[in-house]
């Protein structure tokens, strides 16, 4: 007679939300880059509409076409940015579109700033360039980070997220040459609103694969 187990087999599944837009020229048979944004944390709901508030959602919405796959996750009120959060996703993207898997790029705005800045030092071989916005990351991860092409946005006035932290992380991977930053003058926290509109910020995107 066989012995009955203490223990039961159980598991849970995490549902993620996220908002997916497939560019007008995707096809199923040509890999498409793949942009994944991460809202900050006014942006908390269970609601998808509050993730159009800002960035690329934001302009998708307005009717702004864009050259990349668009995934926008969300996170709950309670949670914050896991990394793990966001290789769940990509999986899932990727299980669904054709990606190019040479052309991953990540960005994010305050919380979602962190949250680039955490994926990318965790996850350091999938992203092919990073655009962390007024957000925080940790100087002593920088050389996991060295070679992927990094643009880093913040507002000189930020009482939320004091732009020391932007500059430490600059001046941190400064030496390996593949880092830039912008800092606006005037701009307390909202330095996203100016850096997403601009074309300049997609065509430098496309411009890095990975490995190259």
């Amino acid at each position: 007679m066989s012995k009955q187990s203490p223990q039961t087999e159980t598991s849970f599944t995490q549902e993620i939300k996220y908002l997916l837009y497939k560019p007008r020229d995707y096809r199923e048979d040509t890999p498409s880059p793949l942009l994944i944004f991460l809202h900050g944390a006014g942006e908390r709901e269970n609601d998808l509409e509050s993730v159009k508030l800002h960035g690329p959602p934001k302009l998708i919405e307005e009717g702004v076409e864009l050259p990349f796959i668009v995934a926008s996750p969300q996170v709950a009120l309670t949670e914050w940015w896991s990394p793990s959060t966001v290789i769940w996703l990509l999986k899932d993207i990727q299980s669904r579109l054709n990606v190019d898997p040479a052309r991953i790029y990540l960005t994010g705005l305050s919380m979602g700033g962190y949250g680039t800045w955490e994926t990318a030092a965790k996850y350091p071989n999938i992203f092919a360039a990073i655009v962390p916005i007024c957000g925080r990351g940790d100087p002593a991860m920088a050389e996991r980070i060295k070679h992927i092409p990094t643009w880093i946005f913040h507002g000189a006035k930020d009482d939320v997220v004091p732009m020391k932290h932007s500059e430490a992380m600059y001046n941190a991977l400064k030496p390996y040459g593949n880092a830039e930053f912008t800092v606006y003058p005037e701009a307390d926290h909202d330095s996203w609103t100016e850096t997403y509109e601009s074309p300049l910020l997609y065509q430098w995107l496309l411009s890095h694969k990975l490995g190259e």
